[in-house]
């Protein structure tokens, strides 16, 4: 599994799928707000199988060379 989920991009994935699931426990949001699960593992694992398919990377130890 290579690394495809850079510095910023990575922080925004798990701060939206904290505020997510975050809203999902306090009821704001109905269950769909659970899909924050997705962007918080994504951010945490630094992987993202969409970017592996449409062959996206934002990571930056992968641009240098």
């Amino acid at each position: 599994m290579k690394l495809n989920v850079g510095g910023i991009d990575r922080i925004l994935r798990i701060v939206a799928g904290l505020t997510l699931i975050a809203l999902a426990v306090t009821g704001t949001v109905g269950v769909w707000g659970w899909i924050g699960v997705v962007p918080l593992l994504t951010g945490i694992f630094k992987f993202c199988p969409a970017y592996a398919i449409f062959g996206m990377d934002t990571c930056p130890m992968h641009k240098q060379g």
